[in-house]
């Protein structure tokens, strides 16, 4: 009786591992609609996309932990009717891009950053933008290289302390089980956050449809877990004091009512970082470059004044 019981448990616990391996991967033929454009880069390949007409001031756009960078589509836009020329692209493992396997970590995504600003032959005077995840990458990357920056944005940015909690937390921080945790309840998950999004703001279905459809592609959770374990971990003190002492302009753009990231992360910044600008967009949550759009360039506006 004891050897079915353990023969069970094993088969439980290797269902979400095979569920993973089966799933396509991201290659040409998943990327046969694809918009915009792809670059063979030292890590792989990178989905991107440009905004904009073929003159003015650069923008790069940077996403975070689950969202692909369609979520920068709206604020792009705007940025573009501002005079930017406005580069998104996909993070690896998430979107169009390849999913390459190793430790998902700051240094790893600035690589690919660096990457491909030199593919599109991008050396100075960007303004970066980074949500949520994307704002630990882009501090990092403004930190090694701030010479590059006319200024830096954070949206809801991660890397100020307080994230993750929760499921979140148990997931990064539990070996072996945390690994089973990702591939059989994450689905679960985010499938429902996608679904929460839709109800609360219908206009957004398909973009809450392409959160979901995440999940189709294999390597999408591994690159999840890898970035909550390595980019995740650690709050960016030692990045935002050099940012400070390089006198890189930084506005930070917190949502009122983020259910992810906590507003402390302001306190966070105001010490570390004393020339920083910080704002908030009320009655946002996390979701906000989706829901706030107009909101969020506003307050960057506002922030140049």
């Amino acid at each position: 009786m004891i050897w079915l019981l353990i023969a069970l448990v094993a088969i439980v616990f290797a269902l979400p591992f095979l569920a993973e391996a089966r799933r396509p991967v991201m290659d040409d033929d998943a990327r046969v609609n694809a918009p915009g454009h792809f670059a063979e880069l030292s890590q792989g390949v990178t989905h991107y996309r440009w905004f904009g007409g073929a003159r003015g001031p650069v923008a790069v756009c940077v996403h975070g932990l689950t969202t692909p960078g369609f979520v920068w589509t709206q604020i792009a836009e705007e940025l573009a009717s501002m005079g930017y020329r406005v580069l998104v692209y996909d993070l690896y493992g998430r979107g169009y891009s390849d999913r390459p396997e190793g430790t998902q970590d700051d240094q790893f995504f600035v690589q690919q950053l660096e990457d491909l600003l030199a593919d599109q032959q991008i050396a100075d005077d960007v303004t970066m933008f980074g949500y949520s995840m994307g704002g630990v990458i882009t501090s990092a990357f403004a930190a090694r290289h701030p010479d590059m920056l006319r200024q830096l944005i954070l949206v809801a940015p991660a890397g100020f302390g307080g994230f993750p909690t929760g499921n979140w937390r148990m997931m990064r921080d539990l070996p072996v089980i945390g690994d089973w945790i990702a591939r059989a309840l994450f689905p679960k998950w985010h499938r429902a956050a996608a679904r929460s999004l839709a109800n609360s703001y219908p206009d957004l279905d398909r973009a809450a449809a392409d959160q979901a459809a995440q999940l189709k592609w294999r390597g999408f959770i591994p690159a999840v877990l890898s970035s909550l374990r390595y980019c995740l971990r650690d709050a960016r003190e030692a990045e935002h004091r050099k940012l400070s002492r390089a006198d890189v302009p930084v506005l930070a753009i917190w949502a009122a009512k983020d259910e992810a990231i906590p507003l402390s992360g302001m306190g966070n910044l105001t010490k570390w970082n004393r020339i920083a600008v910080q704002t908030q967009v009320e009655g946002a949550g996390h979701w906000l470059p989706l829901t706030h759009p107009r909101e969020v360039v506003q307050a960057f506006r506002d922030g140049r004044e």
